[in-house]
């Protein structure tokens, strides 16, 4: 049924005069259009089952008895239905694709039948032509016969006329010679007589033209005479001097000659630059300007730091202001001048010199002499020494920058210098120039580095002694003449050590950040060499971090260690209150500072910790061991003032004939108000710290160091001359059951234990005093009361309540031992004199 289909459509669109290739295409198209190959077969696997309807072995009668035998009635008219719907869809299609392609098939018929025509007509043409081209070929075979005689001739000719063009020349070169040299068109000159050398010197032989040579040879020796004065003039422009090098060498002057007269024009035109920088450098500067010195003490430079709003630790210092030398340019302008005139004429002269003399192409004779050579080795030497100077100068010039307050000139005047020495480096490899101003440019950071460390020193120092001067000025003082009470309240004492010490603190912080802040110009993303790896990771780490943080901290902590030196020395007129400022000062560097400065100079600064780099902990140990020894030196000091004044009360008065006492003595009233007074001091900077619990009278005004069961024991003895035991035996059996007393021990960093080494260090020296005396009665019972006096209120300050107690129980049994007559004052009456007192 479907080749029924296939063959109904084939001959249906195969038009009547259509040859047999044509119904074979026709044909492929219907096998296409169901999916056959060449020999009719479809290009699935075939299949040999005889009831596959569109496989090539079906059979109909076997289809028919299976669906007889398989289906019922109604699906066989099913199958009927559904086969007659699959006809005519087909038919719909074929008929379909028959339309779609007929009137395709007739315009190809017709194209064909065209194109036919076509190629008849052109067959025709060619033919044409071929014999209009044998024609050609044939007439001009003839014609190049005919001529060939006289183009032999022509040609003669034509050679005899560039022959006497080439002769008229050289019979001409003379005057022309003679005519540029006029006119100075010396290159011209120089061009002419390069195109007839050859041919003089090969013809030198006859007469006419030896002439001809001689005198174009008189000529150029005057040409090189004028050129070689026109070079040594040294008046013309380099565009002129590179031509007159030029035309020199093509007139085969030496070539070394023409290299040192070269470069000795060029230096003394780059002379005159330096020359013109080194008269800067001379100008005068003004009388009326500071200028400061690597000092670390002076004063200049640490005011150069301070900032225009920044008042001192007292609140009286004005603002510090620092200008830098005025010279008749910054140096920036000096950097640019030097730039643009010595380095851009430096540049132009290799240039210039290198296209003469190195890269020019060597021909002949010149290329066996090795000029480049000779010529690179003489350039590199004239380069490297006008660079010394010139670095020199630039050295000279930098260092006069000694103002801190701005770098922003002095960065943007290295970073200039050090691009345009890169164009060096670019024109002549190899050079030494670019590394050396490179060193130039690290000195410089390391020099301002080194400047800011010394004035951040010596702003600390100026800060002391402001500090200093604030402390002489109002003096901490406590109210109330008479004792009446331990917390006695503080006058008016402005300015406060907390106040000092938040100032100073503030004020060594905030010129830290500005310097950091200055510094960190070098290291600016637009600064050409502040990302080179031979300058940031040493600037950073060794320079910023270590050569400036690192060492200014150091220098904090060993500047406040020397105040702890012995008496006579620097440490010996130090003011206790700046001692114990500097103390806290140090621990709240170990504490706080030191890691947040260290922390943001490795934030600004991306520092690469190379080794070796001094630890946070390292510093914050320094600083712990600076505040120890200030505030032990702090209680030493303490100590020594108040014994000083019990020393004084206890050599200068006669013990044995001394009256009863009335009173207690003034100096025992001024012991227990600078303890208070230092108390109160203490408390500004320190916290309270821990006391041991105190007993349950110690707060009591009747309480008596002599009312204890043990005391009265121990000195009734002493006071009944029928004794039957050694008092000393008492005493020295007492001590071997007492708590040691270390005196001079490191206090902690609180306020009761600072107390308590000040009392220790003053009760035993009295304890001492008291030892080295004799007392009668009178003086004993003055001891007493003296004692009973400091026992009511300096038990208050001190950790431990008994080591008062002792120390006082310690004086009392020294002064009864050495006592001609022990007669004891009875209790009540030194308390009521205390009371009075």
């Amino acid at each position: 049924m479907d080749a029924d289909i296939s063959a109904s459509a084939a001959g249906s669109v195969t038009p009547p005069d259509s040859d047999p290739g044509r119904k074979r295409r026709a044909h492929g198209m219907l096998k296409h259009y169901y999916g056959l190959n060449e020999e009719g077969k479809t290009d699935q696997p075939e299949s040999l089952d005889p009831c596959d309807i569109n496989g090539p072995h079906f059979d109909p009668e076997v289809f028919l008895n299976k669906l007889r035998k398989e289906c019922s009635l109604a699906e066989l008219m099913d199958q009927e239905s559904c086969m007659v719907k699959q006809i005519r869809a087909l038919d719909s299609d074929m008929q379909t694709l028959v339309y779609e392609n007929y009137n395709k098939f007739i315009s190809a018929t017709d194209t064909i039948r065209k194109m036919k025509n076509d190629f008849k007509k052109m067959e025709d043409e060619m033919d044409c032509l071929s014999t209009n081209m044998a024609a050609i070929t044939e007439f001009s075979a003839r014609i190049s016969g005919t001529l060939q005689d006289q183009h032999t001739q022509i040609t003669k000719l034509s050679g005899v006329h560039t022959l006497l063009r080439k002769l008229q020349f050289l019979f001409e070169l003379p005057a022309r010679l003679n005519k540029c040299l006029e006119l100075q068109a010396y290159a011209q000159a120089v061009s002419s007589h390069r195109r007839a050398r050859c041919v003089l010197q090969q013809y030198s032989h006859m007469p006419s033209f030896r002439g001809i040579q001689d005198d174009c040879h008189a000529i150029m020796d005057q040409l090189a005479q004028q050129l070689r004065q026109k070079f040594r003039d040294g008046g013309s422009s380099a565009k002129d001097l590179s031509e007159c090098v030029e035309l020199l060498l093509q007139l085969d002057e030496p070539a070394e000659e023409l290299c040192d007269k070269f470069l000795s024009h060029a230096q003394s035109r780059l002379e005159a630059d330096l020359l013109g920088l080194e008269a800067e450098l001379r100008v005068p500067v003004s009388a009326s300007v500071p200028i400061t010195s690597g000092d670390p003490a002076s004063s200049s430079a640490s005011k150069a730091l301070a900032a225009p709003a920044d008042e001192g630790p007292a609140g009286s210092t004005p603002s510090r202001t620092l200008l830098s030398p005025t010279s008749r340019t910054d140096i920036l302008e000096f950097i640019d001048r030097g730039c643009n005139e010595f380095v851009s004429s430096l540049c132009l002269v290799i240039a210039s010199y290198q296209e003469l003399f190195i890269n020019r192409p060597q021909e002949g004779e010149l290329a066996s002499k090795n000029i480049p050579q000779m010529a690179n080795g003489k350039l590199h030497s004239f380069v490297d020494a006008l660079a010394v100077r010139y670095f020199t100068l630039v050295e000279r010039r930098i260092q006069e920058e000694k103002g801190v307050g701005d770098n922003s000139l002095l960065v943007r005047a290295l970073d200039r210098f050090h691009r345009r020495l890169q164009a060096v480096s670019k024109l002549l490899p190899g050079s030494a120039v670019p590394s050396q101003g490179t060193e130039i440019v690290v000195r410089a950071a390391r020099e301002r580095i080194r400047q800011y460390l010394s004035a951040l020193q010596s702003f600390y120092l100026d800060s002391l002694t402001d500090v200093r001067q604030a402390l002489a000025a109002p003096r901490l003082s406590v109210g109330g003449a008479g004792v009446a009470g331990a917390g006695a309240a503080v006058k008016d004492a402005s300015p406060s050590l907390p106040d000092l010490l938040t100032s100073l603190s503030g004020s060594i912080l905030n010129q830290i950040k500005s310097v950091l802040a200055s510094v960190h110009l070098f290291t600016a993303k637009d600064i050409t060499f502040s990302n080179k790896p031979y300058f940031k990771g040493a600037f950073c780490s060794e320079g910023v971090r270590e050569g400036l943080v690192v060492s200014f901290i150091k220098f904090v902590c060993q500047s406040s260690r020397q105040f702890c030196e012995s008496a006579g020395d620097r440490g010996g007129t130090t003011p206790p209150a700046l001692l114990l400022l500097l103390s806290r000062l140090c621990l709240d560097y170990e504490t706080s500072t030191i890691s947040y400065i260290l922390t943001l100079t490795d934030e600004q600064f991306l520092v690469q910790h190379h080794s070796p780099v001094t630890a946070v902990t390292a510093l914050c140990s320094e600083a712990r061991e600076a505040a120890q020894k200030l505030l032990n030196h702090y209680v030493k000091v303490q100590g020594l003032i108040i014994s000083q004044m019990l020393r004084k009360s206890v050599e200068t008065r006669d013990w044995v004939n001394t009256i009863e006492p009335r009173n207690v003595r003034a100096v025992m009233k001024r012991v227990v108000e600078d303890t208070t007074s230092i108390d109160v001091q203490v408390g500004f900077l320190y916290e309270e710290g821990v006391r041991k619990a105190h007993s349950s009278d110690s707060s009591k005004r009747t309480f008596s160091v002599y009312s204890s069961s043990r005391q009265q024991a121990r000195y009734a003895p002493s006071y009944t001359p029928s004794a039957p035991m050694d008092t000393n035996l008492l005493s020295n059996i007492h001590k071997l059951f007492s708590e040691r007393i270390d005196i001079f021990s490191p206090v902690e960093f609180n306020k009761v234990s600072v107390l308590t080494g000040i009392i220790k260090i003053s009760l035993k020296t009295f304890l001492e005093c008291v030892r080295l005396r004799t007392f009668g009665r009178y003086g004993l019972q003055q001891i007493q009361v003296d004692c009973h006096y400091l026992q009511m209120y300096l038990w208050r300050f001190v950790s431990d309540e008994n080591l008062v107690h002792f120390l006082l129980d310690e004086i009392v049994g020294s002064a009864a031992h050495r006592c001609l007559d022990p007669a004891p004052m009875e209790q009540s009456v030194i308390e009521v004199i205390c009371e009075r007192g």
